[in-house]
């Protein structure tokens, strides 16, 4: 995998032989819509795409069939997170780091080098690193890295079978009437809403559950243990929500307050914690247990 001296990694794209093309510029434009022109553009004249050979390319080149090529994001201003990741476990095959609120796990929309995997990627030089599975930006604690692509797959089938136990913590409000339930196991329906940030409960079979604690409360806030069955987008978010306990410092639930790109209020971190992963290991056949530093202070 090739990285620039940004320490950004490469992405390749095949130029099928099905396909025609006057140059090379007309064919990132057609093979990415989304992409404004000058962006290319811009992207062939930083010498930001080139053969397998590492040679730079013009826009004007020859598209050649049956070829990749190798192109780069080309750098933006980014939102500056000033908080520090911490690798707390490292062998041959994984790698688990625990991420401060705010960093994204990896790259998209504004944030390139503002992210875990990139900043882990210079931290260790180890450019196969990938998540997996991922937390949300605004969520802090675990995230676990696979190191050799070819045991990626068996890493994230954990996931997907439900084989990792994962156990976050949260303040929010505390409820009387609530503590008298706990523990329960929350169930609900979950669905996209119409806007993309937000997730919403719906009728029907349920497809998410979390089963919620009582930890220790000092009015008027209490402090959550949350063990997700599922792991759907927001879940943990949107269940304490619909018991009428949001997270305390939720920028989303109820109510979605305006995005902001660069000026982030860093004053009020989402207070949710990615605390403790645990699960057979399907390469070392070892039982992990990992835990993470940080603290949510009641």
């Amino acid at each position: 995998m090739q990285v620039n001296s940004e320490g950004v990694s490469a992405s390749r794209v095949f130029l099928p032989a099905d396909q025609s093309h006057p140059n090379l510029l007309q064919f990132f434009i057609t093979q990415f819509p989304h992409i404004e022109v000058k962006e290319w553009e811009d992207r062939f004249a930083q010498g930001l795409i080139l053969n397998d050979e590492g040679e730079t390319l013009k826009a004007s080149g020859d598209y050649l069939p049956n070829t990749h090529l190798i192109y780069f994001r080309r750098l933006a201003r980014e939102p500056e997170i000033p908080f520090e990741e911490e690798i707390i476990f490292q062998d041959e095959h994984i790698l688990v780091s625990d991420k401060p609120h705010f960093l994204p796990v990896t790259p998209s929309g504004l944030y390139l080098h503002q992210t875990l995997l990139n900043r882990l990627k210079k931290k260790t030089s180890i450019q196969t690193l990938s998540p997996i599975h991922r937390i949300d930006r605004d969520t802090a604690g675990l995230v676990i890295f696979s190191i050799k692509p070819h045991e990626r797959a068996q890493y994230q089938n954990l996931f997907r079978d439900r084989a990792v136990k994962k156990v976050y913590e949260a303040i929010a409000p505390y409820s009387e009437e609530l503590a008298t339930q706990l523990p329960m196991t929350y169930q609900s329906r979950l669905e996209e809403s119409e806007h993309f940030l937000q997730m919403m409960e719906v009728q029907g079979e349920s497809n998410t559950d979390t089963l919620i604690e009582l930890v220790a409360q000092n009015k008027p806030w209490a402090k959550y243990r949350l063990t997700p069955g599922s792991g759907k987008k927001h879940q943990l978010r949107c269940h304490l929500n619909a018991l009428g306990i949001p997270i305390k410092d939720d920028q989303i639930y109820p109510e979605l307050t305006p995005y902001q790109e660069y000026d982030i209020d860093l004053s009020r971190p989402l207070q949710l914690l990615a605390k403790e992963v645990s699960f057979l290991d399907p390469i070392t056949k070892i039982t992990r247990s990992f835990m993470s530093k940080r603290v949510l202070d009641l």
